[in-house]
């Protein structure tokens, strides 16, 4: 019987310890700045992907990957197409569960456009992924130092 007890009072530390390190836990801030290269990318999509799991324990894995795509696609086009290598881009993220809002600000106020399919073409196909993944909640916007492009995925 001595040898349960301390079974039971090893799982109550440890129950214990878990409960005040997820008190301790800091909330992955809405805004991440990127730097213009291309691993910005892949970073952008760990980041959303982290935001959505804590701010929206509920949303489904086909939610975030759906967002991390979304993410990528638009910090993608950001530094691709629309900053010099020392601009940075800025990225914020809204979850609220019902939905999530992803929002790209860059330094160039050229607006992307939707070009049609090519095959000719090994690239502009991004918008066309947001586009389908979206269903038209999407669009950008001025800003004065440059543009915001901004897109809303449904976590239905």
């Amino acid at each position: 019987m001595g040898h349960a007890r301390e079974g039971i009072d090893m799982i109550e530390r440890q129950r214990s310890t878990t409960t005040e390190t997820r008190a301790l836990q800091v909330a992955p801030p809405p805004v991440l700045l990127l730097a213009s290269e291309p691993q910005s990318a892949r970073a952008a999509r760990l980041f959303v992907s982290d935001f959505i799991t804590h701010h929206s324990p509920d949303a489904s894995r086909d939610h975030i990957e759906a967002v991390a795509l979304v993410t990528c696609e638009l910090v993608t086009n950001s530094l691709r197409y629309e900053t010099d290598p020392d601009d940075p881009v800025r990225l914020l993220i809204e979850s609220d569960g019902s939905r999530t809002r992803v929002e790209v600000h860059d330094p160039l106020s050229r607006h992307p456009r939707l070009r049609p399919i090519s095959v000719e073409r090994d690239r502009g196909r991004g918008l066309l992924i947001l586009d389908a993944l979206c269903s038209g909640r999407w669009g950008v916007g001025n800003l004065p130092w440059g543009k915001s492009i901004w897109a809303e995925v449904s976590a239905a």
